[in-house]
């Protein structure tokens, strides 16, 4: 792929669209209203158009569509798919208590209910998930950009990249707020919609033109894969179909640890509502509102392009791993170079790895699949050259050697189903030798660590396709690229809109300065922008460390798991059960916190089971939820909590919204019943 003088225009000429109108429709900010709300006057196309673009960022381009290319396939569209039932449900149900109640931000809204330290709580939880978010929507869009950049033969750092779409979030947010975002989204979700679908046009193309070997999941429960040719007049709907059709079940095994049909009953039901309802990235939208009706009307259009998203970014992620696995699982080869290399440490009896300081060329080629060889170079300047030509040479400066140690008692796997068919060899000689170390810890009582392997670079999908089936020179790579930066961008801007938004209403407005005028919060919003946006360059490049995950998509499902389950516990019980007490509130945030973390770090040093985060997620909000009944029990409210109107805003509700909002939810139920196994029966 080459990046040529016309996709350079549309590329630049893009950002510069999207930045000029954003600060001049967001000139006259000067309230806090204005900076962080728009005023409280957006329109419901506006609303729906922003609510997408700030959802669909590099963690769906790129984090859904690198789980789409693994054995989830599109099973991974539950989580648009519910939130189209998700977003009828936050308009009808949240939405007017919220409008109601007048707030900046939806840990105020736990004051408004509870009291100050359930707001305080959720706010500082709130702030340190959105640390992570920040960094790992900034390290997606990155990768993608280094994944590109190298197709074209440059080296673009993840570090470079990083810091080139914080600066451009940056910039309109920190002069326009909220305005700014909301109308820069109405032109980056239309063109991420428009170029997604140009992507997946051409990835079709691709599929039903090539005459290689197209890669292929034979069994999602084992991730096995396969190789097939086709006869050249066979067509891409047919094509997709067979390779693919295995991956087409919306209903996982409940075993699997990506996203078990267990979860689709509770589970994910949880981020979903917690996502749309009580997430002040997404929320704060919505708390613009002009009226309850344009809130609505507005949620329930983006409920309806919710149906839509699967379509032209699951899809083009399972058609990436049948076209580029092998490049796939060469873009793997430097995350695995020091783990296997700690293995050859730890496993001096290996037949199947080798060092080899500074190799020649004709060594590299000739190395035989099945055995891995550590290259060992002076310093990085060859490593780049050994990684396209031999997948099963792992290279690594000596510097980078040098430094790596291992315990006796450490393990090696994998979370990737396909990495025993990707590397039979020494998927079999390290079963044997885990169970060794396991037994060894047993009997010296000590706890083992684990060092993981991948198989394949599955986030990198999305890369793979845009450098390789969009045509070139007609500025479509240009245009597709600035979509994509796009939308990263905007997702990058409601986070710094909502950290800024709730650091100073929340935080010091509340504590520090309860008397600071509208200049003084403004001025302290910019401020915050500029902070939480150095944090987000810095965090981006550590977030690609195969031993944190190989999907940066479930990085940021299972982080928000921390607080996600108690604050939608605390939320609806509070709404439902009048008569529940302030303390009630505080204990049901603290509570999901310390449990959900106590099983995360029990399935990590193996003390306790390994249960899939979904799960994690609905055993914490069913304990908040019998703790807080518990609670009320014992000491209910005299008298139950009444939500006084504290707004001027029209709260008449939308009865046009709700028969669309209706139509949403019977479609949604009917692509379940398509996309289960038996529709895929028939």
């Amino acid at each position: 792929m080459q990046f040529n003088l016309l996709d350079i225009t549309v590329f630049l000429g893009f950002i510069a669209a999207v930045i000029t109108i954003g600060l001049w429709k967001s000139r006259h900010e000067k309230t806090s209203e204005d900076y962080f709300l728009a005023g409280r006057g957006l329109k419901w196309w506006l609303i729906g158009f922003s609510l997408i673009a700030a959802n669909i960022s590099s963690e769906q381009l790129v984090g859904m569509s690198g789980n789409a290319a693994s054995h989830v396939g599109l099973a991974i569209a539950s989580y648009e798919w519910m939130a189209a039932i998700t977003l009828v449900v936050v308009a009808f149900f949240f939405l007017p208590y919220f409008l109601r109640a007048g707030i900046f931000t939806m840990p105020e809204f736990l004051e408004y209910r509870y009291n100050g330290t359930a707001r305080t709580i959720m706010a500082v939880a709130t702030i340190f998930i959105y640390m992570l978010l920040l960094g790992s929507v900034t390290y997606s869009g990155a990768l993608t950009v280094n994944t590109m950049a190298g197709k074209m033969g440059y080296d673009v750092p993840i570090a470079t990249a990083a810091l080139v779409i914080g600066l451009i979030a940056m910039v309109y947010v920190t002069a326009g707020g909220l305005k700014a975002c909301a109308w820069a989204d109405l032109i980056q979700g239309s063109a991420l919609i428009i170029g997604s679908a140009i992507v997946m046009i051409y990835a079709f193309k691709k599929l039903g033109s090539t005459t290689d070997e197209l890669a292929f999941v034979e069994n999602v429960k084992t991730g096995a894969v396969g190789l097939k040719t086709f006869a050249q007049d066979t067509g891409s709907i047919d094509r997709f179909w067979q390779l693919n059709k295995v991956r087409m079940n919306m209903f996982l095994p409940k075993d699997d640890k990506v996203l078990p049909c267990t979860a689709l009953f509770l589970g994910l039901w949880i981020p979903n509502f917690y996502y749309w309802g009580l997430n002040q990235y997404i929320t704060q939208r919505t708390l613009a509102s002009e009226s309850l009706a344009e809130g609505q009307k507005g949620i329930v259009f983006s409920a309806f392009m919710k149906l839509l998203i699967p379509f032209i970014v699951v899809i083009p992620g399972i058609i990436a791993f049948n076209l580029y696995a092998k490049d796939m699982q060469n873009q793997s080869v430097t995350d695995n170079a020091p783990v296997i290399a700690k293995y050859m440490m730890a496993n001096r009896d290996t037949q199947l790895v080798e060092i080899a300081q500074a190799p020649d060329e004709n060594a590299i080629v000739n190395w035989p699949h099945g055995s891995f060889m550590i290259a060992v170079f002076p310093d990085d300047s060859a490593l780049k050259a050994v990684k396209a030509k031999n997948p099963f040479v792992l290279p690594l400066t000596q510097g980078k050697f040098d430094e790596l140690q291992v315990s006796q008692y450490t393990v090696f796997e994998s979370d990737d189903k396909s990495w025993k068919s990707a590397f039979p060899g020494l998927a079999a000689e390290l079963e044997i030798y885990n169970a060794s170390v396991t037994d060894a810890a047993a009997q010296a009582k000590v706890s083992v660590t684990s060092e993981k392997f991948i198989a394949y670079k599955y986030d990198t999908a999305l890369g793979q396709l845009l450098s390789s089936v969009l045509p070139q020179g007609t500025g479509l790579v240009g245009f597709v690229l600035a979509a994509l930066l796009g939308a990263i961008v905007s997702s990058l801007a409601a986070m710094l809109n909502a950290a800024s938004t709730i650091f100073t209403m929340d935080i010091f407005k509340k504590y520090i300065s309860p008397q600071a005028g509208h200049k003084a919060m403004v001025m302290l919003g910019r401020i915050c922008v500029v902070v939480f946006s150095v944090i987000a360059v810095l965090l981006a490049p550590q977030l690609g460390n195969p031993k944190i995950s190989n999907s940066i998509f479930t990085i940021i499902q299972e982080s928000q798991g921390l607080i996600s389950p108690g604050i939608l516990a605390v939320f609806v019980f509070g709404l439902i059960c009048r008569i529940a007490p302030p303390i009630a509130g505080v204990v049901g945030l603290l509570t999901n916190i310390v449990s959900y973390g106590g099983m995360y770090l029990m399935g990590r040093y193996k003390i306790g089971p390994d249960i899939q985060f979904l799960n994690r997620m609905a055993i914490c909000f069913g304990l908040c939820i019998v703790v807080m009944t518990i609670i009320t029990l014992l000491k209910p409210l005299a008298e139950p909590v009444e939500f006084k109107q504290q707004t001027t805003l029209d709260l008449r509700s939308s009865s046009g919204a709700k028969i669309v909002g209706i139509v949403v939810v019977v479609i949604t139920l009917a692509l379940y019943v398509l996309f289960s196994p038996i529709g895929l029966a028939k």
